[in-house]
């Protein structure tokens, strides 16, 4: 298991894997995380299908559109930033895939939780 995977919380056995059946309910677990404190941005990447994307980035993206960050989604296609309070656009980048955009506005204390579906090659 990848130091990334672990502190995201993915399942360590196949047991729990099959229980996920793929579709993950939004981010990663915020237990631990004083989000009254932290601007929270975090999600999971999912096919049409509700299965993961793996292997792909999520950029996260200032207002003028410059590059700040970037992250690999877990093996369960989770990811988080912790950015500061404002608008920014999360980017995700997947092979074979047409990037993804989602504008999302962070605050301390209310974590931004999304579910973001790559489209078909054919719907794009």
């Amino acid at each position: 298991m990848s130091e990334l995977d672990a502190e995201l919380g993915v399942p360590t056995d196949q047991t729990e894997v099959n229980s996920m059946c793929g579709a993950v309910a939004g981010g990663p677990d915020l237990a631990g995380i004083d989000v009254d404190t932290q601007a929270v941005v975090q999600g999971v990447v999912l096919h049409p299908d509700d299965t993961p994307v793996t292997p792909a980035y999520v950029r996260l993206l200032d207002p003028s559109g410059e590059f700040t960050a970037e992250v690999p989604v877990s093996g369960t296609g989770q990811f988080r930033f912790f950015a500061a309070p404002g608008s920014w656009t999360l980017r995700v980048l997947a092979p074979g895939a047409v990037p993804l955009d989602r504008r999302v506005v962070a605050s301390l204390g209310a974590p931004v939780d999304l579910t973001l579906v790559l489209p078909n090659e054919s719907d794009a």
